[in-house]
């Protein structure tokens, strides 16, 4: 979360010609209710459920960036899918470039609330670390760098594959 995800996502998938998800857009337009009351309707349990469910319909489509949330690793189905399925670039940035994106919006994210938000990111940074590295294909550190320039890097990552 915070780490460019949804604004490197559409760059990308322009650059290459290809479809562009945002799993939690399609979560929300799968339950035709957003995030937040996911989590307070039906709890993590459910979230994590539609966001298995929506992941796995997307699997299979080819020529397509998708964009997950950062806990879509926490499943072991979903990083199966996740290393079979999908060339994972993990967008690594430091937990105070984190903390600034995401700091005007931490109340509308449910696994921020009530917590201080710096902690919080590096306590879920860590809880997810290994989750990411078992599940990437490339790894490209995003601190001080455009959306253009992190997209190129993921391409030139593709072409080597």
């Amino acid at each position: 979360m915070g780490c460019g995800k949804s604004t490197v996502g559409p760059v990308l998938a322009r650059r290459l010609g290809y479809g562009f998800v945002d799993l939690d857009s399609d979560i929300q337009a799968t339950a035709g209710r957003t995030i937040p009351e996911i989590f307070q309707l039906d709890g993590e349990a459910a979230f994590r459920a539609l966001e298995s469910a929506c992941l796995a319909r997307c699997a299979y489509q080819s020529r397509l960036v998708l964009a997950p949330g950062g806990g879509v690793v926490i499943a072991v189905e979903n990083r199966r899918l996740l290393r079979n399925q999908f060339h994972v670039v993990y967008l690594r940035a430091c937990p105070a470039t984190i903390a600034e994106r995401l700091r005007g919006e931490a109340e509308h994210r449910p696994l921020l609330r009530g917590h201080s938000l710096e902690e919080r990111i590096e306590r879920l940074m860590t809880e997810r670390a290994a989750f990411y590295d078992e599940v990437a294909s490339q790894i490209v550190d995003v601190d001080g760098k455009s959306p253009e320039a992190i997209a190129e890097e993921i391409a030139c990552g593709l072409k080597s594959t």
